[in-house]
């Protein structure tokens, strides 16, 4: 039985004395309300699909586990070790990906995934955290050293993902990266004209994504121009958030999840809005907050540069993914088929939630980088 005392060398001790628990907690209590909305939500699809009714909450118990697993052990991690992570995943997820371009297959127009060993995987979803922390060593080394090229190099490795990205096409998860790498060049003292530069090349690749993508088109054209029409599964959130009201119609007792096809995917905040009301919602987004606000926090407070970087990075996406799942449920911007992080039912997405939140408890624990200094 492990003694939980200060004095102990133990490295679960140790890790437990210096990781963050209130993120810890939080993530935990994201978590359970996941799990228990997919519980609720997943058995009229699964129906739907020809399954037994517990199909997707029994596997999704198992990418609950195996995301638990992935958390607590990354977060154990040292910094060169996270490096070495970062770096081997980025090069294995970004050769993945080349390989969902030839061999893939394509769902509502795009083609992410792949299946591996019988698991559909979507090699993107690993990209955005590894890419973030290698990123960050990049920028660091080119504040450490005067002759290491950290900046372009990063520049290269942002095109060189985006392209990959687009060649899915995958144009939120392209938004995301772009954002939190741009954060993260603001943060490493990039003149503001050039960040204003950098931000109107976005909005004008997004014009280009407008006219050159067919899906995104669509969406966009959806969202602007509809007048008043929702698409059908928009249509079914929004009434799914004005039949919940402030508290909600109970536990297991909605309805409108009965005729939406992702309820238990893209729309699980729709159900959470359903069952449990206003309050339930605002509880997700403040945890959502708290998580990404302490973070920068925590992060901001250490002296080292790769782990103020990788942590901001880490937080950002995070916070940026969570938003537009949101946002997109809410009427508030164009759907995009990005999944709420750690409640979304899906092994790929709640296994690179656990990965890049996993290194970022490792990043805020106490004193890492003084257990670093032979780095």
């Amino acid at each position: 039985m492990v003694a939980f005392s200060r004095l102990s060398r133990s490295k679960i001790v140790n890790w437990w004395w210096t990781v963050d628990k209130v993120t810890l907690g939080l993530l935990m209590l994201i978590i359970f309300i996941g799990a228990f909305l997919v519980f609720s939500a997943s058995p009229s699809v699964a129906r739907t699909n020809n399954f037994s009714d517990y199909h997707f909450i029994k596997k999704q118990v198992v990418f609950i586990l195996g995301a638990l697993a992935i958390l607590i052990s990354v977060s154990m991690m040292r910094l060169k070790n996270i490096r070495r992570l970062s770096i081997i995943g980025y090069i294995v997820f970004l050769s993945l990906m080349i390989v969902t371009l030839f061999a893939g297959y394509e769902t509502k127009g795009a083609s992410r995934w792949i299946r591996v060993l019988g698991f559909t995987l979507q090699p993107s979803e690993f990209i955005k955290p590894t890419f973030v922390v290698v990123s960050a060593w990049l920028l660091e080394g080119a504040k450490k050293f005067d002759d290491f090229p950290g900046a372009l190099l990063s520049t290269a490795l942002y095109l060189l993902t985006i392209t990959m990205l687009l060649l899915q096409p995958d144009i939120g998860m392209t938004v995301v990266v772009t954002a939190v790498w741009g954060f993260q060049l603001f943060l490493a003292g990039l003149p503001l004209i050039l960040v204003s530069v950098m931000g109107l090349t976005a909005v004008l690749g997004g014009v280009g994504a407008y006219f050159t993508f067919s899906h995104f088109h669509d969406r966009v054209q959806q969202f602007l121009f509809s007048g008043g029409e929702l698409s059908y599964q928009v249509q079914k959130s929004m009434e799914a958030f004005e039949n919940g009201n402030l508290l909600g119609r109970g536990p297991g007792e909605g309805v409108v999840k009965l005729h939406l096809p992702d309820a238990h995917t893209d729309f699980i905040f729709a159900v959470a809005g359903e069952e449990f009301g206003v309050w339930l919602c605002l509880l997700i987004i403040a945890a959502f907050a708290v998580i990404v606000v302490r973070a920068l926090y925590l992060s901001l407070k250490d002296n080292n540069l790769f782990i103020i970087y990788a942590a901001s990075g880490l937080a950002a996406s995070f916070g940026l993914q969570s938003i537009i799942n949101m946002s997109s449920t809410l009427h508030l911007m164009p759907t995009k088929g990005m999944t709420l992080p750690f409640m979304s039912y899906g092994g790929s997405s709640i296994f690179a939630s656990a990965l890049g939140m996993g290194m970022l408890l490792a990043l805020t624990r106490r004193n890492l980088s003084a257990e670093d200094k032979d780095i």
